[in-house]
């Protein structure tokens, strides 16, 4: 049930790019939920006024009020686990952007205060609900294409570091196998249906004024003996190469899978010719276009489903334990760069 019986009161918690995302999704393409308010951030007093919402000095302000059901939180990743923790405290449901907080540990004291409450949590994993990995995960989940044998991925942006806010190159924050390649690692789990087991990786930059790393490869082991393997970069040179900003080929007994989760998503079956499944219309997520109704798409089906959890006393689609995983897989990750040896997420 909500506050008002009708509407989820939602607040915000963060002003920034992923902010102001949450606030269009919600004031515009979510009827049975509205914005209570605004908090946190640089940008806060604009987004409020743009809005047409209360800005509040501070996240206690926003917590206390009685309309308020759930938040969305925003803000940089070393702030999640206690925005969150405070949000559990009272008694509110809980949207976490991706990734869900910096540490295991972290992400196990959040499950921990929402189990403990009986609250909702969910996190910001946009990738699964695009509509050619959508397509891609009802085909594979039919069974029609029979075993995964092997996955491989990349996620290449070009000349992408120019792109990222500042405090994203915070140590506290991590890097952008953190902040941006750890969607890799949740699809492979939601595509698969598999835990991640171990990880190898290479953690570097390519530019030596960078502080943070910005170009990574990842090989792992599935649960259940299959092998994964991504490649993601943020420092690829302009234009970039085609199909690969968002991409994933699954190799099957039965077929193959050709996944651009921002172009088409292909399907050979049997040896056969391609077939063309599905098309993602044009998205300009790094420009003028980031508020567009084909962006914001895979937004609205997340946030109408962590709505309707609320409403039907259920787990949303995607849960804080899968957000959980995902952060024990990138931490992994980052072991096995800094020590040169496989790791095992914990």
């Amino acid at each position: 049930m909500t506050s008002s019986g009708t509407f989820l009161g939602v607040g915000l918690i963060g002003s920034g790019f992923m902010g102001r995302t949450y606030a269009e999704t919600v004031a515009r393409f979510v009827p049975d939920a509205r914005l209570v308010g605004v908090t946190c951030g640089s940008r806060a007093e604009a987004l409020a006024k743009d809005y047409g919402i209360p800005h509040f000095p501070d996240l206690g302000s926003l917590l206390g009020q009685e309309d308020l059901d759930a938040v969305m939180i925003a803000t940089p990743h070393a702030l999640h686990a206690e925005q969150a923790l405070l949000a559990a405290e009272a008694g509110k449901h809980m949207l976490i952007e991706k990734p869900m907080a910096g540490s295991v540990a972290e992400c196990d004291a959040i499950l921990a205060a929402c189990s403990s409450s009986g609250l909702r949590c969910s996190i910001g994993f946009s990738q699964r609900t695009r509509t050619c990995n959508l397509r891609a995960k009802e085909l594979l989940s039919s069974g029609e294409l029979g075993k995964v044998l092997h996955i491989r991925a990349t996620q290449l942006v070009p000349e992408g570091m120019a792109n990222l806010p500042k405090w994203q190159f915070e140590e506290a924050n991590l890097g952008t196998l953190f902040g941006h390649g750890i969607h890799n690692f949740d699809m492979i789990r939601f595509l698969t249906g598999q835990e991640i087991v171990a990880v190898r990786a290479r953690c570097r930059s390519l530019d030596p004024n960078t502080p943070t790393e910005g170009t990574s490869d990842v090989l792992m082991d599935l649960s259940d003996g299959t092998i994964a393997y991504f490649f993601c970069s943020f420092q690829i040179p302009k234009p970039g190469f085609p199909r690969s900003q968002f991409s994933c080929q699954i190799a099957c007994e039965k077929g193959l899978l050709d996944i651009d989760a921002y172009g088409e998503l292909r399907v050979s079956l049997h040896g056969k010719s391609w077939e063309v499944l599905a098309v993602q219309e044009p998205i300009d997520w790094q420009g003028k276009g980031f508020l567009d109704p084909v962006r914001l798409q895979t937004y609205i089906l997340h946030v109408t489903d962590f709505s309707n959890s609320i409403r039907e006393g259920r787990e949303p689609s995607i849960t804080g334990w899968d957000g959980r995983q995902a952060v024990a897989a990138a931490l992994a990750a980052y072991e096995s760069s800094r020590t040169g040896r496989e790791a095992r997420p914990s």
